[in-house]
C-alpha cells in the first residue's frame, strides 16, 4: 500500500511537472515536442481545438495497442494519468515567463522530460509513442530508438511544411532535451561502466580494485583461448562495475600493474545490490576530496 501510495504521489508530481513544460513554455510560444504530445500540439496549432482534448483524442489508438501489450496494471495507470496531463492543461492559468526562444526550448523540455520521466519510472505512460515503439519492435524486430526517431522525424518534417521551419528547428531541440532529461530520470544522474580485466596479474588487480577504487569484483575461469601472445593458459577473469567518474583512475591502476591487461569496457544498465560505490551520497562524496583520493592513488 505503501508503494502504491508513492507511485501515486510521484506520477502526480510528474504530471504536474509536465503539465508547467507546456503550459508555461511550449504551448504559448507554438514549440512543440516529439511524440503523441508533438501531434497534439501540431493538430491545436492548424484546428485551434483545445490541446487537453486532442491529446486524449490521440492517445486512443495507442492505448489501445497499449491494451494488448503491456499488463493491466500500467494500462490503468496510463489511461488515468493522461486524462490527468489533459485535465490539468484544461485548467491551468500558468503566465508564460519569457519569450526568449532558446530558453523555451531547453526549460519547457526540461520540464517536459522530467514529468514524462518520473511517470515512466512509477509504472504509467504519457506519450504513446513509445507503447508504439515496443509494438512494432515485437512485430519487425527494429529497435524502439529507431522507431521512436522515425516518428518524430516524420513529424518535425511535417511541421515544418505546415508551420515553419524555424519552429521545426526549436521542436528538435526541445525533443532532444527531453528525451535526455528522461533517460537521467529513468538511469538515474549517476553513470556506471562494466568491466571484464583478462591479466596474468588477476590477483594484483583485484586487490587493487578493492582497496584503492573502492568496488566489488567476480572472478571467474577461463579455461583458455587464443590472444595476441598466442594460445592461453588457464586464467581468472576479473568482471567488475565502476562509477564512471573512476573510469581513467581505475584504467591508470590496471596499466601499473599490467599494461598488457585486455580489458573490455562496457555500458550498465541498471544495477541492484552489490557494492559499489555511490557518489551523490555523504559516503561517496568523501571519496571525492582530495585526501581520500590522494590516499586512493
Amino acid at each position: 500500500m505503501r508503494r502504491l501510495l508513492s507511485e501515486i504521489l510521484q506520477i502526480g508530481l510528474g504530471i504536474l511537472l509536465a503539465s508547467i513544460g507546456l503550459k508555461m513554455f511550449l504551448l504559448p510560444n507554438h514549440f512543440l515536442d516529439g511524440g503523441v504530445t508533438g501531434i497534439a500540439i501540431l493538430l491545436s496549432e492548424l484546428y485551434a481545438v483545445d490541446i487537453s482534448v486532442l491529446l486524449l483524442i490521440v492517445s486512443i489508438p495507442f492505448l489501445i495497442i497499449a491494451w494488448h501489450k503491456l499488463s493491466r496494471r500500467i494500462f490503468i495507470k496510463s489511461v488515468l494519468s493522461i486524462i490527468a496531463l489533459a485535465v490539468m492543461i484544461h485548467f491551468e492559468n500558468f503566465i508564460a515567463i519569457t519569450d526568449d526562444k532558446l530558453l523555451i526550448a531547453i526549460f519547457g523540455g526540461l520540464f517536459l522530460g522530467a514529468g514524462i520521466g518520473l511517470t515512466i519510472k512509477n509504472g504509467a505512460v504519457l506519450d504513446g509513442s513509445e507503447i508504439l515503439g515496443i509494438f512494432l519492435n515485437e512485430r519487425l524486430g527494429i529497435s524502439i530508438g529507431k522507431i521512436i526517431l522515425f516518428f518524430n522525424g516524420i513529424l518535425f518534417t511535417i511541421t515544418a511544411l505546415l508551420l515553419s521551419v524555424e519552429i521545426a528547428m526549436y521542436s528538435i531541440l526541445t525533443f532532444i532535451v527531453t528525451a535526455k532529461v528522461i533517460d537521467l530520470m529513468i538511469e538515474g544522474f549517476e553513470d556506471y561502466v562494466g568491466l571484464m580485466i583478462v591479466s596474468a596479474e588477476h590477483q594484483m588487480i583485484n586487490e587493487a580494485l578493492v582497496s584503492q577504487i573502492g568496488t566489488g569484483t567476480t572472478l571467474y575461469k577461463a579455461s583458455g583461448g587464443f590472444g595476441k601472445r598466442g594460445p592461453q593458459a588457464e586464467k581468472e577473469i576479473i568482471h567488475t562495475v565502476i562509477n564512471r567518474i573512476d573510469i581513467r583512475r581505475t584504467y591508470r591502476l590496471i596499466e601499473r600493474i599490467d599494461d598488457k591487461a585486455f580489458i573490455i569496457e562496457f555500458d550498465v544498465n541498471a544495477i541492484k545490490g552489490g557494492m559499489y560505490t555511490k557518489y551523490l551520497t555523504k559516503e561517496g562524496l568523501k571519496k571525492l576530496t582530495p585526501q581520500a583520493k590522494t590516499q586512493g592513488e
